[in-house]
């Protein structure tokens, strides 16, 4: 416990308190003095007996409030009198009445669902967090405490689980949708005529730097009794063929050209929509995934992870520490300007609130009612104190004011019924 705590937690420890608590008690001693002065003059300045009956009642308000104040968190004056110190020994009481209270009225359903469809959460962080300097806290705060969670959690154990999230996020991903999506991109791009170029560019390549080895192939394959020079004359009328025809079919209007693209578009819609071709590619990603090689290159891309983050955490042009704060203040952005998204987002924290915070409000209201009757009584004493004494003083105050006008009235009546 903090010092500053331990201070408001101490009787008298509240400055307000303190004052007022010194401001009541001094008119109490006021009033006494009042009364025992004009008791003493009357006799001499008969004037004084108005004075002497405000301040005896005044005298005998103040003493009772004081008593019944007093009485609310501890013994007056040390005396265990029956039915004081009211606090301390409901404490067991207090705390369970005050579990049912917050059960029924701030944890009922209906109150906190009205609550947060009135709880913009997800605006009130776009906002914090758009403010200056709070995504760089958060950012701070974030990659500050990653090195710190894999050491609690075990390095093993953190390895295990950016394997399984790694494993989880590739196998979450549907092979053919994802792989027609970036083919319809690359096409929309013209990327399709460019992968064309690049084929015939390898092919002419091919034909250039392999003429000798093409020619061996189809001596080989040619029949015994054609002559070698034919070999060599097919050969090279072959080659020069495919060049030509390579050559071609740079011409962006090739007919070939068409056709491809053709071929790509329909491969697109094979992949998007036929059923086999999925479970097909699902089979395969399956396959590879299970393979040694890939988990042996998971395993090791999860230790390159965490010392990645254990390094960079520590650097002081930290690209985790960057790249958090940049996706803190695109988030922030994005919740801000798309309503639909905040929308969302505020749905999901109710309807997380209500399935976590309202099934177990009973339990909620045992913790507190537990934690009130687990305080020593000092503590619970000084808390109420602290909360309500100042106020409470107020009453002591007023009853020392209306006591002695009360008093004063009676007196004058009792006078005036004298008279008459």
């Amino acid at each position: 416990m903090s010092a500053e705590s331990t201070v408001l937690l101490m009787p008298g420890g509240n400055s307000g308190l303190k004052r007022m608590r010194g401001i009541a008690t001094g008119l109490l001693v006021l009033m006494l003095v009042l009364f025992v002065v004009a008791s003493i003059l009357q006799a001499r300045f008969p004037f004084l007996a108005y004075l002497r009956a405000f301040a005896e009642a005044a005298t005998v308000g103040a003493s009772a409030d004081w008593f019944a104040v007093t009485a609310l968190f501890r013994h007056p004056l040390g005396i265990p009198i029956p039915h004081t110190a009211i606090v301390p020994r409901n404490k067991q009481r207090i705390g369970e009445a005050l579990g049912r209270f917050i059960c029924n009225n701030f944890l009922a359903p209906e109150a906190i669902e009205a609550k947060l469809e009135r709880f913009d959460a997800a605006g009130w962080a776009a906002r914090w967090l758009s403010e200056p300097g709070h995504a760089e806290l958060v950012a701070e705060r974030l990659s500050g405490a990653l090195p710190l969670m894999l050491d609690l959690v075990g390095h093993e154990r953190g390895r295990q689980f950016a394997r399984d999230m790694i494993r989880k996020g590739i196998d979450s991903i549907a092979v053919a949708p994802m792989t027609a999506r970036t083919l319809s991109v690359l096409m929309k791009h013209g990327q399709d005529q460019k992968l064309f170029d690049l084929a015939l560019e390898v092919g002419a390549a091919y034909l250039s730097q392999n003429q000798d080895a093409i020619r061996a192939t189809l001596s080989q394959h040619s029949s015994s009794w054609v002559p070698e020079w034919v070999d060599a004359r097919l050969a090279a009328k072959l080659i020069s063929g495919l060049s030509a025809t390579l050559a071609q079919m740079r011409d962006p209007a090739h007919p070939l050209r068409g056709e491809f693209q053709t071929a790509v578009e329909k491969f697109i819609r094979r992949l998007a929509d036929d059923a086999e071709l999925y479970e097909q590619s699902e089979r395969i990603k399956a396959e590879v995934l299970d393979n040694e090689v890939v988990e042996s290159y998971l395993d090791w891309l999860a230790a390159e992870i965490e010392t990645w983050i254990a390094t960079d955490s520590a650097a002081a042009d930290s690209l985790l520490l960057r790249g958090l704060q940049h996706a803190l203040q695109v988030t922030a952005k994005w919740l801000e300007e798309d309503e639909r998204i905040r929308a969302a987002v505020n749905q999901s924290i109710r309807n997380a609130v209500l399935t976590t915070v309202v099934p177990n409000r009973a339990e909620i209201g045992d913790f507190i009612a537990s934690e009130v009757a687990r305080w020593d009584s000092r503590t619970l004493v000084a808390r109420a104190e602290n909360q309500l004494g100042k106020d409470l003083q107020y009453i002591r105050i007023n009853g020392t004011v209306v006591g002695g006008l009360v008093g004063l009235i009676i007196f004058v009546a009792q006078r005036i019924a004298g008279v008459h």
